[in-house]
């Protein structure tokens, strides 16, 4: 999922970057309006989570690996997917500056598929979930899954379209590996997470979509 510098050219990168740069201005306009002091550290503590998780990569071929992203996580928790945003953002630039991990050219096109995609899929698909009435649980595992595993397809037409690798089996390898790593890993653990919070803890997700429901129910 952290494409390297080598495998774009520059060209499409910069257009990635034009693509992400509005959402990053998005996201840090959204934190100077939304959070307060009690939630910044709550913010910090899921980005050093989210930056630990990342680090379980999984080989997966055509020189890529597969790991968690929890974009979704995010969005959820604040109720924004410009959380997710934010998060990753700066999550993609400590390990793009400081452990080389992705490239920093490419680094647009990181934040716009981890960061952007996988929270606007995970945060809106939970959001139609809820309001159809299923289940926090299997909404929040369902949207958390569905982010990853499109951030994923939309790497591998990003490969293709820079010539890295072809289309069918940038999506076969990608795509395969992410929905398993969807489901056993990414939409286990947020739907764990958001579940045990929305129990023990409500006054976290008062400004997520949980807020416009009474009670709710786990599924």
């Amino acid at each position: 999922m952290h494409i390297p510098d080598s495998f774009m050219p520059l060209d499409q990168a910069l257009i990635y970057w034009v693509i992400a740069l509005p959402f990053i201005f998005l996201s840090v306009r959204w934190a100077r309006k939304e959070l307060d002091d009690m939630q910044i550290p709550i913010l910090a503590a899921l980005a050093a989570g989210i930056f630990a998780i990342q680090a379980l990569n999984i080989p997966i071929g055509l020189g890529t690996s597969g790991h968690m992203v929890g974009a979704a996580l995010v969005a959820i928790i604040f109720g924004s997917p410009m959380a997710g945003v934010l998060v990753l953002t700066l999550v993609l630039i400590v390990q793009g500056f400081v452990f080389g991990d992705g490239g920093i050219t490419v680094m647009g096109a990181n934040i716009l598929n981890m960061g952007v995609i996988s929270g606007f899929v995970g945060y809106y698909s939970f959001v139609a979930l809820r309001k159809i009435n299923l289940g926090i649980k299997s909404a929040s595992f369902i949207g958390a899954w569905l982010g990853l595993l499109v951030s994923a397809l939309a790497t591998s037409l990003e490969m293709s379209i820079a010539g890295t690798f072809p289309l069918v089996e940038g999506l076969v390898a990608m795509g395969t590996f992410h929905l398993i790593i969807g489901l056993v890993g990414e939409g286990l653990i947020t739907a764990i997470a958001i579940t045990a919070i929305h129990r023990s803890r409500p006054d976290l997700l008062e400004n997520s979509f949980l807020k416009h429901e009474s009670a709710g129910s786990s599924s």
